[in-house]
C-alpha cells in the first residue's frame, strides 16, 4: 500500500452520554481502503450507515454486501468480519447500542433483524446526523433525546419486536413538567431516565408526550429556552464565550451553532447589530 492510500484509513471514536450520569454509548466513523476486521462479536447491537464505496461482511455463515445509504444492523453477541468489497475502500458510520435501548416502545422481547442490511433513507439520514453531531459535541441531554427515539424507530420498523402502545394520557402536564425542571436546571439538566421514572413513565412515553405537546424533543427544547438567555446576556454587552457557559452551552461553538439555528446570524453578529442600534 503507497503512503497516499495509508493515509486514506482513519477512524474516530467519540463517546455520548445518555443523560447526566447516564451509560456511555460509543460512536464510530471510520474509512478503510484495505482493512479487514478479524472475526469477533460485540455484546451491543452494532448499528452502522454505510457512507461510501461498498463493504462486505462476513455474517450467520454467509456474505452480505452494503452500499452508500444502507443501514446495517448486527444483532449482540453474532460472530462476524468486515473488509471492502472493493478497490476503493469503503467508509461508514457506527454505533454500539445496549440491547435494552431497543426494548423501550416495543414489545415481543430482544428485537431480532432477520435482514441486517436495510433500505430506510429517511431513518439513514437521522441516524447519520444524530451521529455527526453528537460525534462533535456529545451533549447529553441531547444524546439521550436523539438516539433512543431513533432506535426504538429502527426496532419498530425492521425488527421482530411489535410496537407498544403510543398515546400517553396527559401529554401536556408532562410537557410542562420536564420543562419546568429543564429551565430550572439550565446548567445541568436531569436525565429523562430520571425525569421519566419520577412521572411513572417509561422514557420512550417522555419523549412521545414532549414531542406530542410541543412538537420538539426536549433538547431542542432547552436549546431555543438557553438561546433566549443568551440573547437577554448578548444585549448587556457581555461577549458569546462568557456567555455560553453562563446558559449551559459547551462551548461557544455549540452556542453559535444553535444561535444560528434559531435566529440565523451568530451570537457575534447579533451582539454587534444590538450595540449598533443602541449606539
Amino acid at each position: 500500500m503507497s503512503t497516499r492510500q495509508r493515509t486514506r484509513e482513519h477512524t474516530r471514536w467519540a463517546r455520548a452520554r445518555l443523560g447526566r450520569a447516564g451509560p456511555p454509548l460509543d460512536l464510530l466513523t471510520a474509512h478503510f481502503d484495505q482493512h479487514v476486521y478479524a472475526p469477533h462479536a460485540h455484546d451491543e447491537f452494532t448499528i452502522g450507515v454505510t457512507v461510501g464505496g461498498s463493504e462486505v461482511i462476513a455474517y450467520r455463515g454467509g456474505r452480505i454486501h452494503s452500499y452508500p445509504g444502507s443501514i446495517v444492523v448486527l444483532d449482540p453477541g453474532e460472530m462476524h468480519t468486515g473488509g471492502p468489497a472493493a478497490c476503493d475502500g469503503y467508509a461508514y458510520q457506527a454505533l454500539y447500542a445496549t440491547p435494552s435501548l431497543l426494548t423501550d416502545g416495543t414489545l415481543g422481547g430482544l428485537p431480532h433483524f432477520r435482514d441486517p442490511v436495510l433500505h430506510d433513507p429517511e431513518l439513514a439520514v437521522a441516524l447519520r446526523a444524530a451521529h455527526t453531531d453528537l460525534s462533535a459535541c456529545p451533549d447529553p441531554l441531547e444524546a439521550e433525546s436523539r438516539l433512543p427515539w431513533l432506535l426504538t424507530a429502527l426496532a419498530r420498523r425492521h425488527s421482530t419486536a411489535r410496537a407498544s402502545e403510543d398515546t400517553v394520557p396527559g401529554a401536556d402536564h408532562i410537557a410542562r413538567t420536564v420543562r419546568d425542571r429543564l429551565a430550572d436546571e439550565l446548567l445541568d439538566p436531569p436525565s429523562l431516565a430520571a425525569l421519566a421514572t419520577d412521572l411513572g413513565l417509561s422514557r420512550y412515553q417522555l419523549l412521545r408526550a414532549f414531542r406530542t405537546a410541543t412538537g420538539v424533543p426536549p433538547y431542542a427544547w432547552l436549546a431555543q429556552h438557553r438561546v433566549a438567555r443568551a440573547r437577554v446576556l448578548l444585549e448587556s454587552g457581555l461577549r458569546p464565550a462568557e456567555v455560553a457557559g453562563l446558559v449551559g452551552f459547551a462551548d461557544q461553538a455549540h452556542l453559535t451553532r444553535w444561535f444560528r439555528r434559531v435566529l440565523g446570524v451568530t451570537p457575534a453578529a447579533y451582539r454587534n447589530s444590538v450595540q449598533d442600534t443602541a449606539g
